[in-house]
């Protein structure tokens, strides 16, 4: 098989469905940042992680990999597969872990800056490619259905990044660094 079809050549590009959009279109726009979300995942499991936290970051790896599909689909020509959709309880399962890191950190009384060790920094590009993510998902939906559960989902997922870069300097005697008004 080969890797290059040549059709994009003139800037389109295609969804699942077979509809050619430009490659400047909203959709693209969300799935491609939640495509860029998953890569700098990858980045952030290639720093020594607890196994904990390494698999949880692969589940989020692949509910990242349905949304993109999911926003890929023109479901004009092509209905989506039950696969894509999330549930209330994928959701859950991100509060859960919020909470679980959470529950070992010291309370929150200022404003952190990014940084730390690499793992959490990293932790901060994934929180805020996070939010860029829902920006462009909420775009989509203004011009297509898109189901509650994926905003969700996205939206919690910047608040874990924050805990998981607090978690990660923490654990690893880190100091946290502080915003100076």
């Amino acid at each position: 098989m080969k890797i290059y079809t040549k059709t994009g050549d003139k800037g389109t590009t295609g969804l699942i469905g077979g509809t050619r959009i430009p490659k400047n279109d909203i959709r693209l726009e969300a799935y491609g940042t939640v495509d860029e979300l998953n890569s700098f995942i990858g980045l952030l499991k290639t720093f020594s992680l607890q196994n904990a936290e390494e698999n949880f970051l692969f589940e989020i790896q692949n509910k990242l990999f349905s949304i993109g599909s999911y926003l890929a689909t023109d479901t004009s020509k092509t209905s989506l597969d039950s696969s894509l959709f999330l549930t209330e309880q994928d959701v859950i399962s991100i509060e859960n872990e919020i909470d679980r890191l959470n529950e070992k950190l010291p309370p929150l009384s200022n404003f952190i800056l990014p940084g730390g060790t690499q793992s959490a920094a990293v932790c901060h590009i994934c929180r805020t490619v996070s939010r860029r993510a829902e920006r462009r998902i909420f775009d989509v939906s203004n011009l297509y259905s898109v189901d509650n559960h994926i905003y969700m989902y996205v939206n919690r997922l910047s608040d874990y990044f924050f805990v998981l870069s607090r978690y990660i300097n923490i654990t690893n005697e880190t100091k946290e660094i502080y915003w100076k008004k």
